[in-house]
């Protein structure tokens, strides 16, 4: 008869589930507290800060899903971490749009981030899974996707958008967005590169692969949320003012 596990129980020293947990909680957390200042920003940001709180919800329920899963397989819930992904990317290159609208951002440029952010994430998994034996080139491939991102944000169209906006808390918000994207999301290409066949192959302990996910998702999805949360209040009050 097969044991039901009711809960979670993380073991003395498994340090990767114990960012799972910790990921779940800080997910959560933050969900909780973008949903509840909603309310206190103006109408424009209420979007903005709702998408930054859908982000982290949509984490938090995956990373719960993840770290049972670790502690019962003790192996990475690789399909469930590029479900969430799929999902919580495109909506982080949509914060873009969001920000921009107001200073003549088009429907183009939020398609153009989308589909970059989808190609990254669909490759990249093929990489990891279907075909393992040659991720180095699934690797390269879905970088290309990473490329087209980062271009647009540090040279591209909503790059100049940010530049033309004559709005220095607005540009800053930008820029530090655009910080997370060169450094933050950097560190998914290091945990890839620890899975079996990768670069980082025997270098790098195949576990640290799960923590330096969970560490990127933590930094980058919270991180993202606050840039926008600041960037809201700044704006409310300097219309006060």
């Amino acid at each position: 008869m097969k044991t039901i596990i009711l809960a979670a129980t993380l073991q003395p020293g498994d340090y990767v589930g114990f960012t799972f947990f910790i990921g779940s909680m800080a997910m959560m957390a933050a969900t909780v507290f973008f949903f509840l200042e909603m309310r206190n920003v103006d109408g424009k940001w209420k979007t903005s800060l709702l998408v930054s709180g859908l982000i982290t919800f949509i984490a938090a329920v995956h990373y719960y899903y993840m770290r049972d899963f670790w502690v019962e397989n003790g192996t990475s819930p690789t399909e469930f971490r590029y479900i969430d992904w799929i999902l919580t990317v495109p909506l982080m290159c949509v914060e873009f749009y969001l920000i921009l609208k107001a200073f003549g951002a088009k429907m183009g440029l939020l398609w153009k981030m989308i589909f970059y952010s989808v190609f990254m994430l669909v490759t990249g998994y093929l990489g990891e899974t279907v075909f393992r034996d040659q991720n180095a080139l699934w690797g390269a491939i879905s970088t290309l996707g990473y490329a087209g991102i980062f271009y647009e944000v540090w040279f591209g169209s909503a790059k100049q958008l940010s530049k033309n906006s004559n709005n220095p808390t607005l540009q800053k918000a930008f820029n530090t967005l655009a910080w997370f994207i060169f450094v933050g999301w950097a560190i998914y290409p290091i945990g890839y590169m620890a899975i079996p066949g990768g670069l980082l192959s025997g270098i790098l302990p195949l576990e640290s692969m799960d923590i330096i996910y969970n560490i990127g998702d933590a930094i980058n999805k919270i991180g993202f949320g606050l840039v926008i949360y600041s960037l809201a209040v700044s704006s409310k009050n300097q219309e006060a003012a």
